[in-house]
């Protein structure tokens, strides 16, 4: 069973639809937690504002987009940049690339969620959404190979069922649950 003490970060990963979810997800958790989490979802990359200020809205968590090689900070939400690969370095610090695209995405969700992988390991749960292709699906194999716990959106429940999919056929996943089940995961560990 998943105990909120085994858990020291939350990395979230979507695409398609992800934006209305995300709304959902962070008007429905508490105003204050002892973690960081960590938001990899592809955006536009010439638009550069309107996705914190639009989710910011209805969450009563702040959401900051990160600069590189700035500290992390426990009860804020980290949303990856447009255009930008979002990192976690070894040092524990942001790091921000304009590396080359991963499957047509800058934002990659396997980046974030990888490099989430490696810093955390067994201390991180790992959430993946609804989306249209195949990124995230790397990044939470990576997650399981490290020890965390790893969710994908029930496909059932997604607006496009592709990224959730690729990750359950591509390794184990320890949940597949509704929108309303990852809320209640959440505010059980936060």
């Amino acid at each position: 069973m998943l105990s909120k003490f085994d858990i020291k970060a939350v990395v979230i990963g979507g695409s398609a639809g992800s934006l209305q979810v995300l709304n959902t997800i962070f008007s429905q958790l508490p105003d204050k937690t002892r973690l960081p989490i960590f938001v990899a979802v592809h955006r536009l990359k010439h638009v550069y504002t309107g996705m914190p200020e639009s989710l910011n809205v209805k969450s009563k968590l702040h959401i900051v987009e990160p600069h590189d090689k700035q500290a992390i900070a426990p009860g804020k939400i980290y949303l990856a940049p447009a255009n930008y690969h979002m990192a976690i370095e070894r040092s524990g610090l942001f790091s921000m690339s304009s590396d080359e695209m991963v499957l047509g995405s800058r934002p990659s969700i396997d980046i974030t969620l990888g490099s989430c992988a490696e810093y955390y390991k067994k201390n991180l749960l790992g959430i993946l959404l609804t989306g249209a292709n195949k990124d995230g699906a790397d990044g939470m194999r990576k997650i399981h190979l490290n020890g965390g716990h790893t969710v994908v959106q029930d496909p059932k429940t997604c607006m496009i069922d592709t990224m959730p999919k690729a990750a359950l056929a591509a390794t184990t996943i320890d949940q597949t649950l509704s929108i309303e089940e990852i809320i209640n995961l959440l505010k059980t560990i936060l």
